[in-house]
């Protein structure tokens, strides 16, 4: 079994329970992590406060990560409250609706900027933010998705920033290797989270995945989990820079 036993590990991108955030600090917290659960916004302490009972040493703080103050102002805490980060969670991905429902064609200039602000940029700004707190080395994780390399109906816009947040791990991951941190990220299979309902026919996308991936069955969030537990151990030291797909196969097959 991993132990992360005195282990301090960043989540950021917790909606409600069934966040995919949600599923990767359960399973750290199981492995004895201490878990600093983080939302966006008031709407969603709610979800955040109810949520952290079911973690074995865990606080929640907000911040928005589209504004650099509060990026600032919420690392200072964790510096204040643990002194050290060994783990970064970064589960954060937007774009206006609009810009995933409409033809790529027609995407507008800001819809393109806030999809690229939000979902990749805010990937560096927590990374420069972490790394002076991860004194002992660390790992930092990402999420993507397989429409960051195949076109897929309805995702558009957030398809380009997936790939451009695949080069941003690779970039980081070289940037930081330096100081013993490693940057990954896991290309998650479809899973029904909040985010999921802004994307047309989404039922379809996981009916395909059942009838074509190789265990012909869909992912969910605690399989996610495992694998972002065993990317954040030290069993996986020199793994860095990489992609890892945890969709049931999907993306070795060909039709």
């Amino acid at each position: 079994m991993i132990d992360l036993t005195g282990k301090v590990a960043v989540i950021f991108g917790l909606a409600n329970k069934r966040s995919i955030a949600w599923g990767i600090a359960q399973k750290l917290s199981e492995a004895g992590a201490t878990i600093a659960l983080c939302y966006q916004n008031e709407r969603l302490k709610k979800e955040a406060d109810a949520l952290l009972p079911d973690l074995k040493n865990a606080k929640a703080y907000q911040c928005d990560l589209s504004i650099d103050a509060e990026i600032e102002t919420t690392f200072e805490a964790f510096k204040n409250d643990f002194g050290k980060i060994d783990i970064l969670v970064h589960a954060v991905a937007y774009a206006p609706a609009d810009e995933i429902k409409n033809d790529f064609i027609y995407t507008s200039r800001e819809g393109f900027r806030i999809a690229q602000d939000v979902s990749v940029y805010t990937l560096i700004a927590v990374s420069r933010a972490a790394m002076p707190l991860m004194t002992e080395g660390g790992a930092i994780l990402t999420l993507s998705y397989y429409g960051a390399e195949k076109v897929f109906p309805n995702y558009n816009v957030m398809g380009v920033a997936k790939a451009a947040l695949e080069a941003t791990v690779r970039y980081l991951a070289a940037s930081l290797g330096p100081k013993n941190i490693r940057v990954n990220a896991i290309s998650a299979g479809p899973i029904k989270t909040l985010a999921a309902r802004g994307i047309g026919d989404f039922t379809k996308i996981l009916d395909t995945v059942t009838e074509r991936a190789p265990l012909h069955r869909n992912v969910d969030q605690l399989e996610v989990g495992g694998a972002a537990l065993f990317l954040c151990s030290p069993l996986a030291s020199a793994i860095t820079g990489e992609i890892t797909y945890v969709d049931c196969g999907y993306n070795i097959t060909g039709m």
